[in-house]
């Protein structure tokens, strides 16, 4: 091996350079399974050939416990898991965002991945092993699903929890949830004499 101070920061194929901390795109063993994806750690000589090395993004149905209906389509955990990978498995380059990030995207591209939790592949362990819960079913937030403010409470909804729809929620000028609303209107009868 060579030493830190000799290696290579980046590798070029085919045109295209990527640097050590790019995330990547891998191909998959076989065209049925979705690319893999990895952020890279390092550009070496292994064997007398130059390969990468590369942590491992899981997907929420490749760790322990698999996927829940909190997890978003474009979601991936930082694994501890790493390889070292021939460069010409690398398809492209592509972003892995933080939730907050990738809230905040325009327009959400196939390269467009976020990442809020971390997987220690070994323990089976996430961090953070807690994250807030929103709405009356008191699941994690998942970009994927409409939610609505209770303009009360500032509690997150969503609406198909109160059997509504997006469209019915849309349309109205103002929502408060059904909490705040019995509280309010017990508050009024109450203060009837």
């Amino acid at each position: 091996t060579m030493p830190p101070s000799k290696r290579p920061k980046s590798i070029t194929i085919d045109g295209a350079t990527y640097f050590i901390g790019d995330t990547v795109t891998l191909r998959a063993p076989d065209e049925q399974n979705d690319d893999f994806v990895a952020r890279i750690g390092d550009v070496g000589m292994r064997k007398n050939k130059v390969e990468v090395m590369v942590q491992w993004y899981y997907r929420p149905e490749d760790a322990i416990g698999g996927r829940k209906g909190f997890h978003g389509e474009r979601e991936l955990f930082l694994s501890d898991h790493k390889d070292w990978v021939a460069p010409d498995s690398i398809n492209d380059k592509c972003q892995v965002h933080t939730l907050q990030q990738y809230q905040s995207l325009h327009v959400v591209s196939d390269a467009d991945y976020f990442c809020r939790f971390s997987y220690n592949i070994k323990k089976a362990e996430y961090r953070p092993a807690r994250v807030p819960v929103y709405c009356v079913c008191e699941m994690p937030y998942n970009p994927d699903r409409f939610m609505v403010e209770c303009e009360a409470c500032t509690d997150w909804i969503h609406p198909e929890c109160l059997r509504m729809t997006k469209a019915e929620v849309e349309v109205m000028t103002h929502f408060v949830c059904p909490d705040c609303t019995k509280r309010h209107q017990s508050e009024g009868k109450r203060g009837t004499p």
